[in-house]
């Protein structure tokens, strides 16, 4: 069983010094879009990787699985993606302890708005993780911030 540990906060700025150096920051754009929120299936390209995501219920701790895809099937599924199509630049930014930030800014109905997400190898680590000040509010456990409610344009969120 894959499983994903993940904590995800909402920027309200990238500091000028982060800013100055995500040019060194290995980043891609990513599109995705879901075929079903409950349970949540997806669709990304990530530059030229494909993805079929398939992501249990949960916030901090959920099962995930990701299988490959090649670039016709995504071109069919992503056709049949339900609501929003989302479009961002993903930023993976190193951080100690071998732990990577990845900044994701929105572009297309969510322009403006900016998460960075914390992947990490146990539930304990995930808790006692002290964010960096610029990374802002703890969103993990908010429905509301989740890709796949984003994608249903339903989600109540203000940009910052």
């Amino acid at each position: 069983m894959g499983v994903e540990i993940e904590r995800k906060w909402l920027v309200e700025a990238v500091p000028e010094t982060v800013r100055q150096g995500l040019s060194a920051c290995r980043h891609t754009e990513i599109e995705q879009g879901y075929l079903c929120t409950e349970p949540v299936v997806r669709v990304r390209r990530d530059g030229e990787q494909y993805w079929l995501t398939y992501k249990g219920r949960g916030q901090l701790l959920r099962e995930e699985y990701n299988l490959p895809l090649t670039e016709e099937a995504y071109a069919h599924l992503i056709k049949k993606a339900d609501g929003v199509i989302l479009t961002k630049t993903r930023y993976r930014i190193p951080l100690p302890d071998g732990l990577t930030a990845e900044l994701d800014i929105f572009h297309g109905q969510y322009e403006g708005l900016i998460y960075v997400e914390v992947e990490f190898e146990t539930e304990a680590d995930a808790r006692r993780f002290a964010a960096p000040g610029w990374f802002g509010r703890d969103v993990t456990k908010e429905p509301a911030y989740s890709n796949s409610m984003l994608s249903t344009g339903l989600s109540q969120l203000s940009k910052p």
